[in-house]
């Protein structure tokens, strides 16, 4: 029986497999951006711990989570409440995210802005920084050694920073010696069955190197979590759902940014 994670990454991979763009002018495209905003000193300089806030209209377990979403009104509100970073959904089928939201997002938004989807192939990198993020996210399970590597080193060639999402030890293995990561994330959701376990990233973050800038994701639903995860060693926390389906996102989102440990 197929998964979520089955189902999406074929949905992507197909869609790559249409695509018929020359590869090398998608890169040169891509170095000619302007420079990239930092990420890793945004998330990792403070005393306190980062906030990622999310836009996301909706999930494939949860369905629609916010009716009439204003991705650049929700940006400047995540802006004010003093988040470092900004992730936006650009998945069309699953997520109901598109370009246009991310868009919307750096028009609204000065600090770097990830672009949360399914990598899947090097042109899925080089739209992400012409669409206008900052940051590519790179999802172990989804990906082998070869694209791992490969995709990391193309986002750098084109000034990004790849997040690798990781789930367990053993990614995070990966991650290091493959990807040569300086930006690790923990993912709390199970991406096979999309259930949430909130020991996940505590159990995983004594395998991140100390120079790594680490950070944990999913199932984070208020400053409890966010304190947990701070003791724990985490630089930054990427927080969706509770966001979004917030009444107050300004007052939700400046409650996670709890001081680190020293």
């Amino acid at each position: 029986m197929a998964t979520y994670l089955d189902n999406i990454l074929a949905s992507h991979r197909a869609a790559a497999a249409e695509d018929r763009r020359p590869l090398e002018a998608l890169i040169e495209q891509a170095k000619a951006m302007p420079p990239a905003v930092a990420a890793s000193p945004a998330l990792s300089a403070g005393e306190n711990l980062a906030v990622i806030a999310e836009v996301k209209r909706a999930s494939p377990s949860k369905g629609l989570l916010h009716a009439n979403l204003d991705p650049a009104r929700l940006a400047r509100i995540y802006g004010s409440a003093g988040a470092a970073m900004v992730s936006v959904l650009t998945d069309e089928v699953f997520f109901q995210g598109s370009e246009a939201d991310l868009r919307a997002v750096r028009s609204a938004f000065a600090g770097p802005i990830l672009r949360k989807d399914f990598t899947v192939s090097p042109a899925d990198v080089c739209d992400a920084r012409l669409m206008g993020a900052d940051v590519v996210l790179l999802i172990a399970a989804a990906l082998d050694d070869a694209e791992l590597a490969d995709f990391a080193a193309l986002a750098s060639e084109v000034g990004l920073t790849a997040l690798v999402e990781t789930h367990d030890e053993a990614e995070v293995a990966r991650a290091v010696e493959v990807a040569d990561a300086s930006l690790i994330g923990v993912n709390q959701r199970d991406l096979v069955t999309f259930q949430v376990d909130t020991a996940r990233a505590v159990r995983v973050a004594a395998g991140i190197p100390d120079d790594v800038v680490a950070v944990a994701e999913s199932g984070i639903t208020g400053p409890g979590d966010a304190r947990t995860l701070a003791d724990a060693g985490y630089h930054a926390v990427l927080v969706g759902e509770h966001l979004v389906t917030s009444a107050d996102p300004a007052l939700a989102a400046a409650a996670l940014a709890v001081p680190r440990r020293g």
